[in-house]
């Protein structure tokens, strides 16, 4: 279950960015502007933002096999009528329907896949399931657009519908049927409203601030760091190894450190973008750094999660929605501001404002770290009001 769930989250996360690869060809064959493809994967994130919460709340009393197989036959379904578009308005509509699906599979995956392990080990499974993400711009979206270069960009989202289906048979057959209520995971382990929300607003910062620079590290590398475009591709290679080492090193210490670990991993990202600013002029230092942030973000991202999954106040499928409209919000609004910041300021300034958003982050979960929330209050009160000898 925890690679088929994996492998859906990989896949997911594929179809979301194939456009970025296959933007040129697309905007010629359906006559439309780059920028207005571009859309589909900005729009796409601002639908995962709308969608999460209200969806998580409408299908929470839903089997969780039965709702990841409707919700993997959507993506298949939705896939294929995007290969099959051949208009601009039907490929948008496919990929809102796309969107939908992994704003509910969000919602309830990571609680799902969790579910059947021991606390003990929860946070390497949350690493492990989160491979699946961090593969997908390393071997997802090149794999995508070479199909589509190759074959055109109709057929990478026709292998797409065919991977869904395949997902969504796997998933029929390998999850267990049980009410989302008893599930192993259904429930925070350290409930807390107050840290809960203090996660959230600090995801959102961390993404916003990683995805300032990244949305725009091409323009990065060749105007500031001065590399040629033959060398972007093995630049974002390293950056995707960088990430997968992130995520297995983060498997050996989020249970045994989960705070230390969100700490940690927005310590070295905010390190890695002042770096940028500093020294993204040289060009060791650029891809030093470059490597740091894809470790970094891997690495935030499966902390985050794992985070969730203590102080969740409720339902974790609610809980997991917010963690997703959080990292969205922080896509959107990064790719936002730098794309505004980009054309006055240049690139250079995008790492330092980025630095400035994670180090915000770090700040607020560091102040957050000290102070005792209500599982501490309730330990507390309890060891007061035990009598003694």
């Amino acid at each position: 279950m925890l690679v088929t769930l994996s492998l859906a989250a990989f896949a997911f996360v594929t179809t979301e960015l194939l456009p970025v690869g296959l933007l040129t060809h697309m905007a010629a064959d359906l006559d439309r502007s780059r920028s207005q493809v571009g859309l589909l994967v900005s729009g796409y994130a601002v639908v995962v933002v709308l969608a999460s919460v209200p969806l998580a709340r409408l299908t929470r009393r839903i089997p969780r096999r039965h709702l990841l197989g409707g919700t993997m036959t959507l993506f298949a379904a939705a896939n294929a009528t995007a290969a099959l578009a051949h208009t601009y308005a039907m490929l948008a509509g496919a990929r809102l329907v796309t969107a939908v699906a992994q704003a509910l599979f969000w919602s309830i995956a990571t609680a799902t896949v969790i579910g059947p392990f021991p606390l003990a080990v929860r946070g390497r499974v949350v690493a492990l399931f989160g491979a699946g993400v961090t593969l997908a711009p390393v071997l997802g979206v090149p794999l995508g657009t070479w199909i589509g270069q190759q074959a055109g960009w109709r057929a990478s989202f026709a292998a797409l519908a065919g991977i869904g289906l395949v997902i969504a048979t796997a998933v029929l057959v390998l999850v267990p049927t049980y009410p989302p209520e008893a599930g192993g995971a259904a429930r925070g382990t350290a409930p807390d409203g107050r840290r809960f929300a203090v996660l959230l607003t600090a995801t959102a910062l961390g993404v916003g601030g990683f995805m300032t620079l990244q949305t725009y590290i091409a323009p990065f590398l060749l105007d500031v760091s001065g590399f040629t475009d033959a060398a972007l591709t093995p630049l974002l290679f390293t950056a995707g190894v960088a990430a997968v080492v992130g995520t297995l090193l983060s498997s050996r210490t989020l249970d045994a450190r989960p705070i230390a670990s969100l700490l940690t991993a927005l310590s070295i990202g905010t390190a890695a973008l002042f770096g940028m600013y500093g020294l993204g002029v040289l060009r060791p230092g650029a891809v030093a750094f470059l490597a740091g942030l894809g470790l970094a973000y891997a690495a935030f991202a499966s902390a985050v999660q794992n985070r969730m999954l203590h102080l969740a106040p409720g339902s974790t499928d609610i809980a997991s929605a917010g963690v997703s409209t959080a990292f969205n919000v922080g896509i959107a609004g990064g790719s936002l501001l730098g794309g505004v910041l980009l054309p006055t300021s240049g690139a250079r300034t995008l790492a330092l404002v980025g630095a400035l958003l994670t180090l915000a982050a770090l700040l607020l979960l560091s102040q957050d770290a000290r102070t005792p929330g209500r599982s501490d209050r309730r330990q507390k009160a309890s060891t007061s009001a035990t009598p003694r000898p």
